[in-house]
C-alpha cells in the first residue's frame, strides 16, 4: 500500500469518525440501550389479548376491511414468512403483527409518527398454519384484520 492510499484510508476513517460523533452529539443516533430496549411482557406474553394489552394498552378490537395484510397463502418456509400491512385509516398510530398459532404471538409493533404513510413490511417466524393478524391503533381505537397463512415447515422448533 502506497502512502497516498494510507493516507486517503486514513482520512476517510477519520472523516466516519467524526461524523459519528457529532450525530450522537447532536442527539441523532440514540444510545444502545435505548435502540435495544423492548417490552419484554408484550414480547413474551402467551395470548393474543395479554399481547395486545401490553403493546397497546387494550385488547378490544373491531374488525375492519381498511386494513390490508399482504402474506402468502402458503408459507414454505415458516422461519421466512413476508408480511405487509397497509392502511390508509386517518390517526393511525401504531402497528402490531401476531401470528395467532405461535408461542408467543406478537411478532412485531411499529411505531408511526405524525403523518407517516401505515405501511409496514417485515418477515415473521411462524410455528404452524394459523392466522397473521395485524392490529391498527388509530385514534386511541384498535382495529384488526386477519389473514390465514398455511405453513408448511415449521419455522419455531419444526
Amino acid at each position: 500500500m502506497s502512502m497516498n492510499t494510507k493516507r486517503r484510508v486514513f482520512l476517510k476513517g477519520s472523516l466516519a469518525a467524526g461524523t459519528i460523533g457529532v450525530a450522537a452529539g447532536a442527539g441523532l443516533l440514540a444510545p444502545q440501550a435505548v435502540i435495544a430496549a423492548w417490552n419484554e411482557a408484550a414480547f413474551k406474553a402467551k395470548s393474543i389479548d395479554d399481547a395486545l394489552t401490553a403493546a397497546l394498552g387494550g385488547a378490544s378490537n373491531t374488525a375492519s376491511d381498511a386494513i390490508k395484510i399482504k402474506a402468502p397463502d402458503i408459507a414454505e418456509n415458516g422461519a421466512v414468512v413476508p408480511v405487509s400491512v397497509s392502511t390508509d385509516m386517518a390517526g393511525a398510530q401504531s402497528i402490531a403483527l401476531l401470528a395467532e398459532g405461535n408461542a408467543s404471538p406478537l411478532v412485531a409493533t411499529f411505531e408511526l409518527g405524525a403523518g407517516a404513510m401505515a405501511d409496514v413490511s417485515t418477515r415473521i417466524k411462524m410455528g404452524k398454519t394459523s392466522d397473521v393478524i395485524a392490529v391498527v391503533k388509530a385514534d386511541g381505537k384498535l382495529y384488526s384484520a386477519r389473514k390465514s397463512v398455511k405453513v408448511t415447515i415449521g419455522g419455531c422448533g419444526g
